[in-house]
């Protein structure tokens, strides 16, 4: 394999003598990553499979189609992002031109997890690639099989002077992060987020952190419980659990939750059937140290559902705990697994005051027959993501960001917020050479009557005047 220090050398060179620049190449690269995925989605399909037990449906909803439908976002309206924006003026200026353009940063890294890892490693990429950056992709060593495809046959579709990727597990991250790049983006968790962030910080270089945290649901009185149960279970459990923005605990009444119980329970068995080990929709845990982790959570609280688990197997029931105590590991840290903590409140204040007490989350969700009650949550709170009455159906809109906020990260991606994210907005003003006496105003000696002309002039206006 080519030494890092050359990799990177060759991508810098190839990004100073302007090849990405061109939207012809854009589109090119873009067309290349959408033929990698219709050709290989078979095979990506089998690696999901080997590396999560992601059934087809998962893979294909939640991965392949997601990256599609970015890529074809792109090619029909890059010619669109990649134009100047024309701003307002001043009366000073109005004989100017003033604009903003959206320029490449350069040499860029993202860095992917494991849980969903062709979805959060080609999205990005799609951003990257539409901005007019040289990339080198780092994908999980974790999900080893997605890994493989995208390391032996993406590279293939794609510009080698401009596009790498590169291969390894903590160390070679961290050496990698050791170099200088024009812009990082790394998925993954607040622990290795804040390593990435000061190796960022050493060369200033600016970083989006797409992270986790304990995202809540809130559950109102009025509700149907089965309806909730079906929607909550669905995307709790969805790839067992391992989401970023699937629910990590419900707050509801006493009340609720004993109407949720047997809701919830019945959603699983129609879900999963009543062997869900032996479901063919429902995944395992990604490695067994995920897992023994997952296995100690079950002993926090009390176990109402499920609670089976199969070490050699990486298989851990749909479960939900009750009774449990907020200073227990399972509220402490994100569960990313098939684990559901039900936690009593006793109104909707102490359930706020219950979320707003705690790190701002990725997400964050409210079921209630009452738009008040669900527009409250979303007011007195703040979270990365919100929806009301659903789980993260959210995430299916391009057209709305997504990212975190404080713990749950920073800076937002999706469709064109991805293109904002690996563009530098360069603020531009081009004035005429001539007109130099009209400049008298601003040049010394100062005079109270210059101070009034220039002040006036620099007033932004809308006018379609182009005389001063």
């Amino acid at each position: 394999m080519e030494p890092l220090e050359d990799t990177l050398r060759r991508l810098r060179e190839a990004f100073r003598a302007g090849h990405t620049r061109p939207a012809e190449f854009r589109v090119a690269q873009l067309q290349g990553l959408g033929r990698f995925l219709q050709d290989h989605k078979q095979q990506l399909q089998q690696a999901l499979a080997q590396d999560l037990h992601k059934s087809a449906f998962e893979s294909l909803v939640s991965e392949i189609v997601i990256s599609q439908g970015e890529v074809d976002l792109a090619l029909r309206n890059l010619q669109a992002w990649m134009k100047d924006e024309h701003v307002s003026r001043n009366l000073a200026t109005q004989l100017d031109s003033a604009f903003i353009r959206k320029e490449p940063f350069g040499l860029v890294l993202i860095v992917a997890p494991w849980n969903y890892p062709v979805n959060l490693t080609l999205v990005p990429l799609v951003g990257a690639l539409a901005a007019g950056n040289c990339v080198v992709l780092k994908p999980s060593e974790l999900s080893r099989s997605t890994e493989k495809v995208l390391a032996e046959e993406l590279p293939r579709y794609l510009d080698p002077s401009c596009f790498a990727v590169v291969l390894g597990g903590p160390s070679e991250t961290e050496q990698l992060l050791e170099h200088r790049f024009d812009y990082i983006f790394f998925t993954g968790s607040p622990r290795v987020g804040r390593i990435v962030m000061a190796a960022a910080a050493k060369h200033l270089t600016p970083i989006t952190l797409e992270l986790g945290g304990k995202n809540p649901c809130y559950v109102d009185d009025d509700c149907d419980p089965q309806t909730v149960a079906n929607r909550v279970a669905w995307f709790r459990y969805f790839n067992s659990g391992q989401t970023c923005v699937a629910p990590d605990y419900v707050l509801c009444s006493p009340e609720t939750r004993e109407r949720l119980l047997p809701a919830l329970q019945s959603a699983i068995t129609r879900f999963y059937g009543d062997d869900p080990k032996s479901s063919p929709n429902l995944g395992r845990i990604i490695n067994q140290k995920h897992f023994l982790r997952l296995q100690g959570l079950l002993r926090c609280g009390r176990v109402a559902i499920g609670g089976q688990s199969d070490e050699s197997d990486r298989y851990i029931a749909p479960t939900v705990l009750v009774d449990v105590q907020e200073t227990e590991p399972v509220m402490q840290e994100e569960i990313f697994g098939p684990i559901l903590p039900l936690v009593t409140v006793r109104s909707l204040d102490e359930a706020i005051d219950f979320i707003n007490q705690r790190e701002k989350p990725l997400a964050l969700y409210a079921f209630s027959n009452s738009s008040q009650v669900v527009r409250q949550v979303l007011a007195r709170t703040s979270s990365g993501g919100f929806c009301g009455n659903d789980g993260f159906m959210h995430m299916t809109l391009a057209s709305l960001p997504f990212g975190g906020v404080g713990h749950s990260g920073m800076g937002r991606y999706h469709g064109k917020f991805s293109f904002d994210t690996f563009s530098h907005q360069r603020a531009c003003l081009l004035r005429s050479p001539g007109l130099e006496k009209v400049n008298d105003i601003r040049y010394p000696p100062y005079t109270p009557g210059k101070l009034r002309l220039l002040l006036l002039a620099m007033e932004e206006r809308r006018c379609s005047c182009t005389l001063l």
